[in-house]
């Protein structure tokens, strides 16, 4: 028996007996991240970093000079992770700024959800030069596009790998770990109460978003499904979706083809007065 079987066994048997003591065990895997330490190949990259540390005690790195790109990477996930579009950036003339996401890295805090990302990208963006982009992967994309509704400003924004509405990652968590119908609710609620609001809200079908931007997802994604990325291209009225034939979850970042599609929206986004300059 797998380690994931005898999970979903414990958790059919419990789940039915006490919902809600089942649901908190849940409910704190879901939302504590690990720490993983950065691959070989991000070293290098990281050795070249300055390490800044935000008003909260936010911590990011930093590489580069000109117009500021702001960067956010996904659950469990590392600044480093965008080494290749990084490189992009920086050879472009862009200083980029890569957060360490709430509970990640050496920022603070011990559990992390896409509203606490959301709040430490208008933190970060209230110390920061005006953005001229803002990017996420995974859960960071889709904390961008939540922090978008509560006034993040920035020239343009990319989503990247990200799931379009909140309550099927809920959803499919709780039926991958074998939740019964009953401590399947109460973890929804109990999430819903540590973030503060509705999970059916946290859904780009009802959010504004006014401002250029790139969608980009690989079809092979096991993680999060390509049919998301068309969800926010729909929601998303001035956005060109980029669907990658693979790439999977995280692969997709060192696309040369994610690199050319994001200055490319730079280029095009390019304010008028910086282009007559």
């Amino acid at each position: 028996m797998t380690t994931l079987s005898w999970i979903r066994g414990v958790n059919g048997t419990l789940g039915r007996l006490a919902p809600e003591h089942v649901a908190g065990k849940m409910r704190r895997a879901f939302m504590t991240p690990r720490n993983l330490p950065p691959r070989p190949w991000e070293l290098p990259l990281l050795a070249r970093a300055e390490r800044i540390t935000l008003r909260f005690g936010l911590s990011a790195l930093r590489w580069g000079n000109g117009p500021t790109v702001l960067m956010m990477h996904g659950w469990e996930g590392r600044p480093t992770q965008f080494a290749a579009l990084i490189e992009a950036l920086v050879d472009a003339g862009h200083t980029v700024v890569s957060l360490e996401g709430p509970a990640h890295g050496r920022s603070p805090g011990q559990q992390a959800n896409v509203v606490l990302f959301a709040r430490a990208l208008l933190e970060a963006a209230a110390e920061l030069p005006p953005l001229r982009a803002v990017i996420g992967h995974s859960m960071g994309g889709a904390s961008v596009m939540l922090a978008l509704q509560w006034g993040l400003r920035t020239e343009a924004a990319v989503s990247i790998a990200a799931p379009a509405q909140l309550i099927g990652v809920l959803r499919g968590f709780a039926q991958r770990l074998g939740l019964p119908a009953r401590a399947r609710a109460a973890f929804i609620r109990q999430i819903e109460h540590d973030v503060g609001m509705q999970i059916a809200r946290l859904d780009v079908s009802g959010y504004q978003l006014e401002l250029p931007g790139l969608v980009v997802h690989a079809a092979d994604d096991q993680l999060v499904p390509v049919g998301e990325a068309q969800l926010i291209h729909k929601a998303w009225f001035d956005s060109r979706l980029m669907l990658l034939e693979e790439g999977g979850h995280q692969r997709v970042l060192a696309d040369p083809r994610l690199s050319e599609a994001v200055l490319d929206l730079l280029a095009r986004t390019q304010e008028p007065t910086r282009q007559s300059a």
